[in-house]
């Protein structure tokens, strides 16, 4: 036990009335106990004997917490009593250094009746003196309870004095062995869970491990230790003590958690709420209060910061220099086990992650040991050669492909003597089922020093169904082959279907600015923007004509719907192109505008070209028309036209409005054209409502003839949205007409360019 450092008052002389041999035999009591307990057990019965009381106490000071314990009382309550050093009858004692005779108890303010309120004992009378260790510092207080013949007297006192005094020699004793026992315990404690710590690799258990481990080492309510994520510079901790396995995340830089790891010093925070950086929303969340906080890095073995051990509310007061100094060193301990577990965590994540990447695959993969055992095998490999997992892992390759498959063990052989890697195309395997056309790749597998490893092997099915297939997706879109493999026809198809044609607007000016390179790097970007909208609405592409697309909605394996998934795709491509110029345009690039027409009607599909080259397309009036309707955006100032035949058959309801009734080049009748508008936003597209009402009348005014009333209406809508390229081409049509009148006149506009 710690002494007090307090100052010796000077004493009244008192005379105690037991005799030295006496107060020598108490010594020797005291000192042949077996323990500290055992000795202020005695001690107290020996007070309430010679000063003839009903119940002695004797309270030892923990400078600690500032507080007197007893950890002995007679009587039944046998409970440990702590109270303020300063508190009470004995607290006055400690601190004063003085001796008090209190003949009433109730009537002396020092007084507290805490234990008699809840123990039921009554105490009338007290007689306390300090305890003073053998160099005189003040260490506690004894307290003697109720004379039964009368009152305390001054001799009482002496009495109390001397016995004390005395019986601090055997004390000092125990209160030495204890501290050694105490330290040994500390010791023994702190490799064993250190060792505990050591053995555990998997992240989160060890976690759980430390978290405890510190909480019971400290005597603390709750710990957390964070590891820091380097890919995502955050703190986070798979368990919280009391959180269950919620898992939090932080910024590495916020909080008192990341104030210790950016400075890599420890904090001591006693009175948390009065300290400006704690944050208290996770208390109010949680309900939990937070009181004192000790905040330690955690370095590796390098010295680098990999993470921050955070222990709240020591119980009986702050944390001490000494709860840091017992921290710091655990913290070192551990560090080691910390890293390798996430290490391993990382590596297991990797492996994971190989394996599903593995089994995911439609090839067969095996891999071999240095002495050609067959390690692993996924499971398109077992279901490819129709064997179970025990008949090929753990078995050698020699031994496992043998008679007509022997040619892939001499593939792996050789790839073993040489290190190169060996490719084998479209040869013979036999399997439990059948024969099988594949292609072998066998792979030498090496380590981080170059070191043999082993082989990979990797087998593709490539039999007629799968060789077929393959082959036509190098010139055709995969979906399309996949249609034509299922319908099985490579002649000529008739079907509705829905064109998408798009076209990118001042291309030539664009490739003379950019450059071959640049301009098949925009290309590149642009198509792969463009045919995920068509993809992702069951679209199939049919091809590129230099910055052109075109593709098709319906065909040999058709939707109920592919009118609409046709605009809906334009209508996401009008998006998307919205917000890859933004992108351009923040990276000081130019941005990209293109047109796009739709028109739904029948054309053929079919094999086209010469026995030596073929390529599988479409063709028609359908896809003609389309291809005019993207052209004529350009006219109309639009970006999004659909034929009158895509309008009739669309199910959804959408903004449009009828923009003319054409007659195209190369063909005879009237078709209507349509502007769809809902990729418009307020800033693009200004008072659309109003606009497009003054648009519509003058429309109708058009086709009737009336070209006066038609350009005032055009021009109420120009008035709403000056930016209107269609009210605008209207006008000057309307002035056109108005200067030469046509002989007959019904509305419809020849279109002579393409």
């Amino acid at each position: 036990m710690s002494t007090a450092d307090q100052t010796k008052p000077t004493r009244p002389t008192r005379k105690p009335s037991a005799s030295p041999r006496q107060l020598l035999a108490i010594t020797n009591e005291l000192t042949r106990a077996d323990s500290l307990d055992a000795a202020l057990e005695r001690l107290v019965d020996l007070l309430s004997l010679h000063l003839n009381a009903e119940r002695s106490t004797v309270f030892l000071n923990d400078e600690r917490t500032g507080e007197l314990y007893s950890r002995v009382a007679q009587g039944e309550w046998r409970r440990e009593i702590r109270m303020l050093n300063n508190r009470g009858v004995a607290g006055w004692s400690f601190t004063t250094g003085e001796g008090a005779i209190i003949a009433d108890a109730y009537a002396d303010e020092r007084f507290l009746d805490d234990f008699d309120r809840r123990t039921g004992f009554r105490t009338k009378s007290i007689l306390c003196a300090p305890l003073r260790n053998l160099n005189g510092d003040l260490v506690g207080a004894s307290q003697v309870l109720n004379k039964k013949d009368g009152q305390f007297a001054e001799s009482d006192l002496a009495l109390l004095d001397a016995i004390t005094q005395q019986a601090a020699i055997g004390l000092q004793t125990h209160l030495v062995l204890e501290q050694i026992e105490h330290s040994r315990q500390q010791e023994a404690e702190f490799l064993e869970v250190v060792s505990s710590v050591s053995s555990e690799i998997n992240l989160g258990p060890l976690l759980n491990k430390i978290i405890s481990a510190i909480t019971k080492m400290l005597d603390a309510e709750r710990s957390t230790l964070f590891v820091n994520d380097e890919k995502t510079n955050e703190l986070y901790t798979v368990l919280g003590e009391g959180l269950g396995s919620t898992q939090l995340r932080l910024p590495n830089h916020v909080g008192i958690a990341g104030e210790v790891f950016q400075t890599r010093k420890p904090v001591n925070i006693p009175h948390a709420y009065a300290d400006l950086r704690f944050n208290p929303s996770f208390d109010k969340q949680t309900g939990f209060f937070t009181r004192s906080i000790l905040c330690m890095p955690v370095f590796n073995k390098e010295g680098k910061p990999i993470g921050v051990t955070q222990v709240l509310n020591k119980r009986g007061g702050p944390f001490t220099a000494e709860d840091e100094a017992r921290l710091s060193a655990f913290t070192s301990q551990i560090s080691i086990g910390v890293e390798n577990a996430k290490l391993f965590d990382d590596i297991q994540n990797m492996k994971n992650y190989n394996d599903s990447v593995l089994e995911s695959m439609s090839n067969a993969v095996l891999t071999t040991d240095q002495d050609g055992k067959i390690v692993t095998c996924n499971t398109a490999g077992l279901r490819m050669m129709g064997v179970a997992s025990d008949a090929v892992v753990e078995a050698q390759v020699d031994e496992f492909f043998v008679e007509s498959n022997e040619w892939v063990a001499q593939r792996v052989r050789a790839v073993w003597e040489t290190g190169n890697e060996d490719v084998i195309m479209d040869e013979e395997l036999a399997t439990t089922g059948d024969k099988l056309s594949v292609n072998l790749t066998v792979l030498p597998l090496t380590g981080a020093k170059a070191e043999r490893l082993g082989t990979m092997l990797m087998i593709e099915d490539v039999s007629e169904v799968k060789r077929l297939k393959s082959t036509m997706s190098r010139y055709m879109d995969p979906n399309r082959a996949d249609e034509v493999m299922k319908s099985g026809e490579l002649g000529g198809t008739a079907s509705i279907a829905t064109i998408l044609f798009s076209d990118i607007r001042g291309f030539t000016d664009l490739t003379e600015e950019l450059g071959a390179q640049g301009t098949v790097s925009l290309l590149n970007e642009y198509f792969t923007v463009m045919v995920e909208c068509i993809q992702s609405e069951g679209g199939v592409l049919d091809k590129f004509v230099g910055d052109a697309i075109m593709a098709v909605f319906g065909g040999p394996s058709a939707h109920e719907d592919d009118p609409d998934r046709a605009l809906r795709a334009a209508l996401s491509m009008m998006t998307e192109l919205a917000t890859y110029n933004a992108r351009r345009l923040g990276e000081g690039r130019k941005p990209v505008n293109h047109g796009i027409g739709l028109n739904t009607d029948s054309v053929v599909f079919g094999n086209l070209g010469s026995p030596r080259f073929m390529n599988y397309t479409l063709i028609g009036d359908g896809v003609n028309v389309a291809s005019r309707l993207e052209s004529a955006c350009k006219q109309y100032g639009a970006q999004l036209l659909i034929s009158e035949l895509t309008f009739r058959e669309l199910r959804a309801t959408y903004r449009t409005r009828e923009v003319d009734k054409v007659v195209v080049k190369g063909k005879t009748e009237p078709v209507g054209v349509y502007e769809v508008l809902d990729y418009h936003t307020p800033e693009t597209f200004p008072n659309m409502v109003e606009a497009l009402g003054h648009f519509r009348s003058g429309v109708e005014l058009y086709f009737a003839g009336s070209w006066d009333g038609a350009i005032k209406q055009f021009h109420d809508a120009l008035r709403l949205h000056p930016g209107d390229k269609c009210a605008r081409m209207y006008v000057q049509r309307c002035e056109q007409l108005k200067a030469d009148p046509p002989a007959q006149w019904d509305g419809v506009w020849v279109m002579t360019s393409k």
